[in-house]
């Protein structure tokens, strides 16, 4: 997974920290964490482009949630910035070894493809089960003052 998928989780929680409903410039967010805007704004746009998050253009414009964030769930994010395609792709590699049998899909007959498939539908049941809200939650019993210090810094932020 690109580190991209960390940078668009963490502006989701943050979006979703801010009261004012004001869109935030891929700046701002970049600035938060020190990560260079033009890829930020690639995993952004690519969050726009999954009804993750909303954009507004000009002067005035930036990024936010487009849904609420216990409507997002970290899977929506994930597969927005990596796309659907299973993590492990079976390539049968059986089928160049000795004893091969032509006729046989070793996609769902070779255990090591069957345990990969029951792995990757875990990860995806665990993503799909965990919300932003779910996140923030986390965060906010760990660190109560996270969300208020968070929209303090986007109030004064200045990039």
């Amino acid at each position: 997974m690109n580190e991209g998928v960390e940078w668009a989780l963490h502006s989701c929680v943050n979006l979703g920290w801010l009261e004012d409903d004001q869109p935030v410039t891929t700046a701002r967010l970049a600035a938060f964490y020190d990560l260079p805007p033009a890829y930020l704004n690639k995993q952004l746009q690519a969050l726009v482009r999954a009804g993750l998050l909303t954009s507004t253009s000009g002067p005035r414009g930036g990024f936010r949630l487009a849904r609420k964030p216990e409507d997002i769930t970290v899977l929506d994010v994930v597969t927005a910035i990596e796309g659907r395609e299973d993590a492990f792709r079976c390539e049968e590699i059986l089928r160049k070894g000795p004893n091969a049998n032509p006729e046989a899909d070793y996609r769902r007959t070779c255990r090591i493809s069957v345990v990969m498939r029951k792995a990757e539908l875990a990860w995806r049941r665990e993503l799909a089960g965990q919300t932003i809200a779910d996140v923030q939650h986390h965060v906010e019993k760990a660190n109560p003052e996270a969300p208020g210090n968070t929209r303090a810094w986007f109030v004064n932020a200045r990039p």
